[in-house]
């Protein structure tokens, strides 16, 4: 699929990109609550079938969903396999025109923007050490995350 232009066929309505340490127990599960009162179909890793190759089954998910939710959190970029699906999050968008909405989940933009945190100061560190020719790719696309019009939990109770 992901080698030509022809726009996949569309599985899911949402397909959501997280670090499960940081928000799977209470915010994630919120939000999964609320699309299925929606019936909003969204992909969360937890649909994963036991056995299946992880990484196709990612990208089949997010090449088949009509908009990517990145919900950036402390540790986001702390998960190489969040990086690389943003990284093909960003690809999807540029060659199906799929939505991408950035979630800012208790940090501001410009944490992610210039990833000027601790916890992303130490997370490409980490990277840097394993992933040497991916980091700045890594970090050039989430300042293209961050460019994009998001939604800031700290605005909302």
């Amino acid at each position: 699929m992901s080698d030509n232009n022809t726009t996949p066929q569309i599985k899911y309505d949402v397909f959501v990109s997280f670090r499960g340490k940081d928000i799977r127990q209470d915010f994630l599960s919120h939000l999964v609550e609320a699309f299925d009162m929606k019936r909003i179909y969204a992909f969360v890793d937890n649909k994963l079938e036991k056995g299946e190759k992880i990484w196709k089954s990612l990208v089949e998910a997010i090449e088949g969903s009509l908009i990517s939710l990145i919900i950036f959190s402390q540790g986001y970029a702390s998960s190489h396999w969040c990086l690389e699906e943003l990284e093909k999050i960003h690809e999807c968008k540029e060659k199906y025109g799929q939505i991408i909405i950035p979630v800012f989940y208790h940090l501001e933009p410009t944490h992610v923007r210039y990833q000027s945190s601790d916890a992303f100061e130490k997370a490409f560190a980490k990277h840097g050490k394993k992933y040497e020719s991916k980091v700045q790719q890594w970090r050039d696309i989430l300042k293209k995350s961050a460019d994009l019009s998001g939604i800031e939990s700290s605005n909302f109770k």
